[in-house]
């Protein structure tokens, strides 16, 4: 049986994949980062991508030693022109390596591409490959909403998109402001889970896009008056609610469009999931296949060589 390697190395984790048969196997490991920083320079990314991906590629191959038929790897964050960060280049150059050693095509694709396929192979709707639906995508990297007409051509068309910070940012950055690691989702997650307090946050929208840097101020004006950590937990939590309610709104006034799909490590939240759960139903993938990965990459690139969507 032919298999398929996908690589991924974003700005939070190096990751290896292959799917083979319809089955997806993966290695990944976060990237490090030093206590009491929110995230990692360029530079600092490429090395730990470098440093990692030998080690995460050796074990894969341990797990899976069967023959790669072709490769596909991120290259650049979305499917926009213009989309750049260093760290894709340490998977491309591992892929550009590994293709030409091996005489096999290499595909390219987005990472945000890899995330879509990625959730809908973890929620079980590869039926979806072909028709459209519409994508959330709330990570530390990106908060948007996409229009996935097509996924493989690929056309996918920018609905919305944070005008400053993303979800995923303000989780870490009010994360920080409490004294939690990062990265700080899980932990920010546990900590208002002790709340009893709900907001009803009002997000500023800016030609259709959300407003997030608001959140981290008003949160760290609730600890200087020495709120309670859970409850600014809480409204950090409630506020990027707040702002995936608007944009479903408008995604859905947009393109008359009712199939939602939403990926992201911010979507595997224990609050905010349920409540959009209540709020428009939806299609989620679990945490393993929401988070950033390299399964979806893999996925792509069967598809791409031919092989069918299972």
């Amino acid at each position: 049986m032919r298999g398929y390697l996908g690589i991924d190395t974003s700005n939070y984790t190096t990751s290896c994949a292959v799917c083979r048969a319809g089955n997806i196997i993966q290695q990944k490991r976060l990237l490090p980062v030093p206590p009491g920083q929110v995230g990692l320079r360029q530079s600092d990314a490429v090395f730990s991508h470098v440093k990692a991906l030998g080690d995460l590629m050796e074990a894969l191959r341990r797990e899976d030693s069967g023959p790669i038929a072709a490769i596909g790897v991120s290259e650049r964050p979305r499917d926009v022109e213009g989309s750049y960060m260093p760290c894709f280049y340490s998977g491309l150059m591992a892929a550009r390596t590994a293709a030409a050693a091996l005489g096999v095509p290499l595909y390219r694709f987005s990472h945000q591409a890899g995330h879509v396929a990625a959730a809908l192979y973890g929620a079980g709707r590869l039926d979806l490959i072909g028709r459209s639906f519409v994508a959330f995508h709330l990570s530390g990297g990106t908060t948007e909403s996409v229009w996935v007409r097509s996924l493989l051509a690929p056309d996918l068309v920018l609905l919305a998109g944070s005008s400053d910070l993303n979800a995923g940012q303000v989780v870490d950055r009010v994360g920080h402001l409490l004294g939690l690691d990062f990265p700080a989702g899980p932990a920010l997650d546990a900590l208002a889970q002790q709340s009893r307090q709900r907001y009803r946050v009002r997000i500023k929208f800016h030609e259709g896009q959300p407003c997030l840097s608001g959140v981290e101020n008003q949160c760290a004006d609730m600890l200087r008056r020495g709120e309670a950590p859970a409850d600014i937990a809480r409204y950090c939590l409630d506020a990027v609610l707040a702002a995936l309610k608007g944009m479903i709104d408008r995604a859905r006034e947009q393109t008359g469009c009712d199939t939602l799909l939403f990926a992201g490590g911010v979507m595997s939240n224990s609050a905010i999931r349920p409540a959009v759960e209540e709020y428009c139903g939806g299609i989620f993938a679990p945490r393993e296949y929401s988070c950033d990965n390299a399964a979806g990459i893999a996925l792509l690139t069967a598809l791409q060589a031919g092989e069918p969507a299972e």
